[in-house]
């Protein structure tokens, strides 16, 4: 690969392009220990590096972040050793301390993290055989490690230009932590393990910070659309975040970012296969192994020595095969080559005994004189003769319980078909035959592929005998559709498509006012309107004191409430205030909400001067002893005969839903469901509403975890521009107007008091003050926090210094404060 020139300043080089950041656990390099190089080590790229390979298809330039290989990882700290690299190979090190990196990799990662997304619950009687409990001591120590990264990448980090793709759950904390140091960061993350299904994930003690992690990139990646599912699952129902799909894409809205999410599995390096294959080495090789075998069909494993990888499950398949057809004993081989362990630990001794054992026993029992039916590689082979093992067997067996994609089906396809053949003739029809567990990522590509349940002994072998059994022409056409898949599928495909969606993706990010929020790994950005900002006292208190005629707008269950609270009523702290701001003749005050017009009569009893909205506007008083007013509209409730039945249906066979029926409206709650089933459900009712309703002068709405169904013109922004109208009527048009909401109804009073339109009716130099709770995307132009905020602001206009007060013309009762 071409080395980008520099001075070692990382940041400046280069000036002007903008790069693709890949981020790895290790740089795709080899270092050879060499007592005269500068450093101890030559190093070199490693064209078999799988870092290398995710860059396929990335614009250049390209440049790389991840550890030095674990032959040099002992090398102290150095910014020599890493603006040598970075100058030389594009790569740039983070430098972890030996002690560190054991606890994040060795610990948390391989240990706790990795059996958990693979389905291994560390509390189970199976955690003898690996995972531990969680440790918040390791838990720290990755959180540590992906700190050093984030501190790397930020050092060479371009925001506004640089697209950042990190890859696997070693960094899963990595896009909190670097969106922390850099809020427009271009951050796409792809998970090459499996997300496991919400239920497991659940047991995770970091659950939310892990999701919260995902939220932070941009894209976030995963191989099938049942890890995505699963990862939106969990959004549902640990974070309350719905999904939603658009012209192919599935995104989420978090804080106002549009977070992507990609499905799409890693293909092949076609390049890096060629080159090999090529090779007169892997001709010589696949000559060797099909004289070896001459005579004989071989089965081939390639797997890494893990528990999830299925090994011991495709030995004894292998033994069943040959207990129940005889006549194929001394006729099938299975080679299997053991990868590399990649983290040490005693469930990897544990299977590798158990592997062994099992190996030993069908070759005693099925044996023959110069024939073993399992012969199995330890020793790590050279990629050519590795690859010279896929092109001469005849079927390919992958019986992994759990993996996040597994390319070997895809590596021995390419292998079959552009390979040397023993035979040394051109022309002839390539053909295959793969046995693949279900429960692997590849799988849903591989339709040509007899799928099967590893844990079924039997139906593992009974596949195996038919891929044996299987002619040559059927073979041919499972290779052909096979191959057609890898090649228009491979590694840099994958990569320019997740390039195309990052840069789709933040398009906009320069644009955006960000709001940085939480700490730790809870941060989060915000993304607001240009002049969005917390409402202060300095923003609201020279006004108010300034005005003479006030209209406060107060919605009720999230502003002056909080949400999810048994006991709905409010406090005596809320009646205080509303009574002391009511107290003074210049101040109209209102609550403006959905419920029940007697719900908040009664419990707002004790507000002599409170005027109260209810049902959206429907119904208003303008004080406690003022009778209640309707809405003008002629409106006909026979539509609720027509509604009601349907909603009944829906709540019937939706556990934890119920109705609420209101004078003028139908209201269905699924709060208390299953999210997701709660969220379909809900989906399913407003179309079928929509679909009977049709004719009525009725509107269905979709809320926070509700369905509602309301007459047609009724709403709060209308009840808002009734209020300032009627005020004006009466001779006291306020000037000041602070209206305070939480959810999708208030947007509607932000908007009726925010945008000009020909039904305003309020003067343009009013002070108006829309706020939302909660720092969200509105149109309100402040913020506050939660209802406890919202109180210590009308407290601090209680409190506000005045002078003597002067009556005010604005008189909605008869009566008058002394």
């Amino acid at each position: 690969m071409a080395s980008p020139s520099g001075s070692g300043n990382e940041r400046s080089w280069p000036p002007t392009e903008a790069r693709r950041i890949v981020v790895t656990h290790r740089l795709p390099l080899r270092a050879e220990p060499n007592p005269d190089a500068p450093h101890g080590f030559d190093f070199s790229i490693d064209p078999d590096a799988l870092p290398l390979q995710l860059s396929r298809g990335l614009p250049s330039p390209v440049v790389f972040v991840g550890t030095l290989p674990s032959a040099a990882a002992s090398i102290p700290a150095s910014e020599d050793i890493a603006a040598d690299l970075l100058a030389r190979f594009s790569c740039s090190p983070v430098f972890i301390a030996a002690g560190l990196h054991k606890d994040f990799y060795d610990g948390f990662c391989k240990h706790y993290l990795w059996p958990m997304v693979h389905y291994l619950l560390p509390l189970t009687p199976s955690s003898r055989r690996g995972g531990l409990s969680f440790s918040a001591e390791l838990y720290r120590a990755y959180l540590t490690a992906n700190t050093q990264f984030a501190d790397r990448i930020f050092e060479l980090l371009s925001p506004d230009e640089d697209l950042v793709f990190i890859h696997d759950y070693h960094l899963w904390a990595l896009p909190t932590i670097l969106r922390h140091k850099s809020p427009r960061a271009r951050i796409g993350f792809f998970l090459h393990s499996p997300f496991p299904t919400s239920e497991l994930f659940r047991a995770i003690p970091v659950r939310e910070d892990l999701l919260r992690a995902l939220l932070n990139a941009d894209v976030v990646g995963f191989h099938t659309y049942d890890y995505a599912r699963h990862f939106l699952s969990s959004c549902s129902r640990l974070l309350g975040l719905s999904n939603h799909s658009r012209r192919g894409y599935i995104g989420i809205d978090y804080f106002g970012r549009k977070v992507v999410v990609k499905i799409l599995s890693v293909g092949v390096d076609m390049g890096q296969l060629r080159g090999v294959l090529s090779s007169p080495e892997t001709a010589a090789k696949a000559k060797e192994i099909a004289t070896k075998y001459a005579g004989r069909q071989l089965l081939l494993g390639v797997d890494d020595v893990d528990m999830f990888k299925g090994v011991g499950l495709k030995l004894s398949a292998m033994e069943k095969l040959l207990e129940s057809r005889t006549e194929l004993r001394g006729q099938v081989v299975l080679v299997q080559i053991n990868n590399p362990a990649r983290s040490l630990g005693g469930d990897i001794d544990t299977v590798r005994a158990e592997v062994l054992a099992t190996r030993d026993r069908i070759n005693t029992r099925f044996g023959l004189p110069g024939y073993d039916p399992i012969v199995m590689i330890d020793d790590p082979l050279p990629m050519h003769e590795k690859l010279a093992f896929y092109t001469s067997a005849d079927i390919c067996i992958v019986t992994a319980v759990r993996d996040g994609l597994n390319r070997t089906p895809y590596i021995y396809t390419v292998c079959r078909q552009e390979g040397p053949i023993a035979s040394g003739v051109l022309g002839v029809p390539r053909e295959s035959a793969i046995v693949v567990s279900e429960f692997v990522g590849c799988s849903p590509s591989l339709s040509g592929a007899i799928r099967v349940n590893p844990w079924n002994l039997d139906d593992v072998a009974e596949a195996m005998g038919s891929a044996v059994r299987m002619n040559d022409k059927e073979r041919q056409m499972r290779q052909e559709k096979h191959y057609r898949y890898v090649i228009t599928h491979d590694v840099a495909y994958w990569a320019r498509s997740l390039d195309e969606d990052l840069q789709r993706a933040c398009r906009d990010h320069t644009s955006m006012n960000m709001l940085s929020v939480g700490l730790s790994m809870s941060f989060r950005n915000v993304v607001l309107g240009p002049n969005f900002q917390k409402l202060s006292p300095g923003h609201i208190n020279p006004a108010y004191l300034r005005t003479g005629e006030r209209l406060i707008l107060l919605d009720y269950d999230g502003t002056m409430i909080p949400q999810g609270l048994i006991t709905r009523a409010p406090s005596q702290e809320v009646i205080r205030i509303l009574n002391e701001l009511c107290s003074d003749p210049k101040n109209t005050i209102f609550v403006v909400s959905g419920r029940k017009k007697d719900e908040l009569a009664d419990w707002f009893a004790p507000c002599e001067r409170l005027g109260i909205s209810a049902e959206h506007g429907y119904f208003t008083r303008w004080g406690r002893d003022s009778p209640w007013e309707s809405s003008k509209l002629a409106v006909d409730f026979d539509w609720k005969n027509i509604a009601e039945p349907v909603m009944e249906h829906y709540a019937d066979a939706t556990d934890g839903s119920y109705i609420e029926v209101k004078e003028t409206a139908l209201v269905w709650h699924y709060e208390e469901a299953d999210p997701d089933f709660g969220s379909c459900q809900a989906k399913e009712l407003q179309d079928h509403l929509r679909n009977v309703l049709a004719k009525e002068p009725v509107s269905v709405k979709s809320g926070h975890q509700i369905v509602e169904v309301n007459p047609q013109g009724v709403g709060k922004g209308v009840s808002v521009q009734n209020l300032i109208a009627t005020m004006g009527a009466r001779g006291s048009m306020p000037d000041f107007i602070l209206c305070v909401g939480d959810d999708r109804s208030d947007e509607d009073m932000f908007a009726a008091i925010t945008i000009p339109t020909s039904g305003s009716v309020f003067p343009e130099s009013a002070e108006i003050f829309a706020c939302t709770v909660g720092n969200k995307p509105s149109l309100a132009k402040y913020y506050l926090d939660d209802p406890s905020d919202v109180l210590k602001m009308l407290q601090g206009l209680v409190d506000s210094p005045t002078e003597h007060p002067v009556a005010s013309q604005h008189q909605v009762f008869e009566d008058s404060l002394e």
